[in-house]
Formats: structure tokens, sequence, C-alpha cells
């Protein structure tokens, strides 16, 4: 049995129900178990919203895998995913992710709101600590006939300005395809 590391940060929701339905594409590989963390908030509004517990570094250290999400900030991931990826240095000095495989997917207010800068953005400590990253390749006929969310890079989500448009059904389908992609390559990779 492998577990696979569900790691995001959510606002308004839409990064956490993406994470559910990687995490239930990981379920549906009969080997693996999917393991749902989050990060506090930084600054003023750091209050404890409900939901999964807070990650610690043996989370990352013990997970056969990684899906990464965040929403998209400027092109880039949020603040606290960061502030979080920079306690990793001694994880990262003994190689504790190396080898390991890695997803990332995003949400972003617009269409052009910096969802594939995002994604790659959040690939860049992943290769650093050495993780081999999983994409969703054009198999997946979703990519082709998305009119939302979804790239090769990761799974995406438009989510309207006001955080109010609901993942739509090719949406759900490629974080699904994400979810059990991963824990293919983790099960085959921990062969």
């Amino acid at each position: 049995m492998v577990e696979i590391l569900v790691l995001y940060y959510s606002n308004g929701g839409s990064v956490r129900r993406m994470a559910e339905f990687i995490a239930e594409g990981i379920e549906r590989e009969s080997k693996a178990s999917a393991l749902l963390r989050t990060v506090p908030s930084l600054g003023p509004e750091n209050t404890r919203k409900p939901g999964p517990p807070y990650c610690e570094i043996s989370d990352l250290e013990n997970c056969a895998g990684l899906a990464f999400g965040s929403p998209a900030y400027f092109g880039g991931m949020v603040a606290p995913l960061k502030a979080f990826l920079d306690q990793t240095a001694s994880l990262w000095l003994k190689g504790g992710l190396a080898g390991k495989p890695a997803s990332v997917f995003t949400s972003a207010g617009s269409l052009h709101g910096g969802q594939e800068t995002a994604l790659i953005s959040m690939m860049l400590p992943l290769l650093h600590h050495g993780m081999v990253i999983v994409g969703l390749p054009y198999t997946h006929a979703e990519l082709n006939a998305t009119r939302t969310g979804g790239t090769p890079y990761g799974p995406s989500h438009f989510a309207g300005i006001a955080d109010d448009q609901p993942i739509s059904d090719a949406e759900r389908a490629l974080c699904i395809a994400q979810g059990r992609r991963l824990a293919d390559v983790a099960l085959r990779l921990n062969r």
C-alpha cells in the first residue's frame, strides 16, 4: 500500500474541492490511499478553518508521492505554501523526496489568471527536491474539450472572481485522472 500526500491551500474552497477529487482518483487505485493536508494562513487572518490537519515535514518524508495544490496568485503559488516549502531544507539536504512522483494543481479567478505559470512555478521547488513530475497527457479527451480549466501541466479550475464557479465535469474528470495517474506512477516506483 502506498500513501499519496495531497497538500494544498484553499481560500474560497475550489482548491480544496480539487484536492478531494484528486484524492478520489488516488483511492481508485487498489493499493493506494490519499492523505489530505493543508497549511496555516499567514498574517492577521491566520485563523484555523475547518478541514484536514496541517501538514508536517514528516508527512512529506513518509509519503510515496505528492499532489500539490494552490490558488494562482499573480501567476504563482500562495505565500502559505511557499512558507511551508521554505521549511523543507533539511529534507532537501538528505534527499528525502528524491525520486518520488509529484503533480500540481491550481485554481484562478479568471481564464487568464496565470494557471499555467502557477503550475510551473509550483514544480520548481519539487524539481529541486528531485521529485519526478507527473503531468496529464492529451490521452485524456477532456484536455482537448474543456472550456474551463485543464492543462497538461496539471489540473486547473476557472473559479470566477468571487470563487463561485463550480468545478466543471471536465475539470473534475481531470482531477480524478491526475490522482489515478499519480498513484499508478507511485505504485510502479515502489515495486
